[in-house]
């Protein structure tokens, strides 16, 4: 960071001081950075969301399909009962 200080005087023994400071031009990265991570967050959340639900569909059809196998084997074992007789 550098300070110039320009004075200038006019013919009639006025000063004019002019002082120039140079800054670091300031960077807006903080925010940026912010709205990515909460972007990134949002993502993540609907893909966990999305597996979840999918695991839960996938529970309840395997439930399913094990309650028609066991009506099934009751069946086949009813029969066979009915065939013996």
């Amino acid at each position: 960071m550098a300070d110039e200080i320009h004075e200038t005087r006019a013919p009639d023994g006025t000063t004019h001081t002019t002082t120039i400071i140079d800054r670091e031009p300031r960077r807006g990265g903080g925010l940026g950075m912010g709205l990515i991570l909460i972007v990134a967050l949002a993502v993540a959340a609907f893909v966990a969301f999305q597996f979840l639900a999918n695991d839960k569909a996938q529970s309840g059809a395997i439930t399913d399909a094990a309650q028609k196998v066991g009506n099934a084997a009751e069946n086949v074992g009813d029969a066979a009962q009915e065939a013996v007789k």
